[in-house]
């Protein structure tokens, strides 16, 4: 699979990694429902002998289960895969997270995490959000001493502005950005991307499917069937209006998937966020193995201009539509 540079370090990313939210499994606010941890280790070893060379995980993905089951399935790995997790979301006893980036609760959250991968280091460390705003300095100075310590070695971020990426760049470069990036929500083309290029900040898009809506998988009829513990039922983009004009969405797209070859819906959307040059990589989740076949084909995947204005056509086309209500 390609390859790309992420900002200033010496990692080089497949263009698309593996998310590991939905593999959390039930038991928390933001669940993506019931999951098999066997099928879970089969889908991440999948990857990884298909060309998937980086997981990327949190400690609140299933109240630390995901990063123990990514632990579980690279242990025995020829070659260990670049692990990116993150910091700063905890969760209370109802298992409902709220954040926190004091430097000793940083300093704990990182140790926990070492422990349930089973690994020496973490390649790279990310707050995952930004809250509360006025201790992203405390946190991004204690990141930057577990790098001295060689416990971490790149720090990056998820969901930070321009403003509070300037805030700490002088602290510590900051070596990635997360950003959610999909064809519903395109808020890093406003300013985010270039800052980052500019800064030689590398972009790691997270939800370039959002959710599953862009896979073309989904009807009404599925939306209604989720889990009850499945968070999308609260999302707004699986709700009306939004639901309705995404399905029509998705339904458009088809057409343009399949007139250059056997491309899914799916496809399409992981490629059209890896179009820009400053992105480089997509974070794509899987929960089974047969999930990933479809997946890395996409690591080489081009869109033509053509693709890209016909996107661009139905994406005008939708907004109205909501506009008009």
């Amino acid at each position: 699979m390609q390859t790309r540079k992420l900002g200033w370090t010496d990692l080089n990313l497949s263009t698309v990694g593996l998310g590991t939210w939905a593999i959390g499994g039930a038991g928390w606010k933001f669940s993506w429902g019931p999951q098999d941890d066997r099928e879970s280790i089969s889908t991440i070893r999948r990857a990884l002998e298909k060309g998937i060379n980086w997981i990327d995980t949190a400690p609140v993905y299933g109240l630390g289960h995901s990063e123990e089951v990514v632990g579980k399935a690279i242990k025995e790995s020829r070659d260990r895969p670049i692990i990116a997790t993150k910091c700063s979301r905890l969760w209370d006893k109802d298992g409902n997270p709220y954040g926190c980036l004091k430097k000793e609760s940083i300093r704990s959250e990182v140790e926990r995490s070492l422990r349930r991968l089973k690994i020496e280091v973490i390649d790279l460390y990310q707050i995952h959000w930004p809250d509360p705003d006025e201790d992203i300095e405390e946190a991004w100075s204690a990141i930057k001493d577990l790098i001295k310590e060689g416990k971490v070695r790149y720090a990056g971020v998820s969901n930070f502005s321009v403003e509070q990426l300037r805030r700490i760049q002088p602290i510590h470069p900051v070596a990635s950005l997360q950003p959610p990036y999909s064809m519903l929500e395109r808020g890093i083309e406003e300013e985010l991307l270039h800052y980052c290029s500019a800064n030689n900040i590398g972009v790691i898009v997270y939800s370039p499917m959002q959710k599953g809506i862009l896979t073309g998988k989904f009807t009404r009829e599925r939306v209604e069937n989720l889990p009850r513990d499945d968070h999308r039922r609260e999302d707004p983009r699986f709700q009306e209006p939004e639901l309705s004009a995404n399905v029509k969405l998705v339904e458009d797209l088809r057409s343009i998937a399949e007139r250059s070859g056997d491309r899914t819906v799916a496809q399409l959307a992981i490629a059209w966020g890896l179009r820009h040059p400053e992105v480089t990589a997509a974070i794509v989740g899987a929960r089974h193995p047969y999930q990933i076949e479809e997946t890395v084909a996409t690591g080489e995947m081009m869109l033509s201009k053509e693709d890209i204005a016909a996107i661009d056509t139905l994406l005008n086309k939708r907004q109205k539509a909501l506009d008009l209500g």
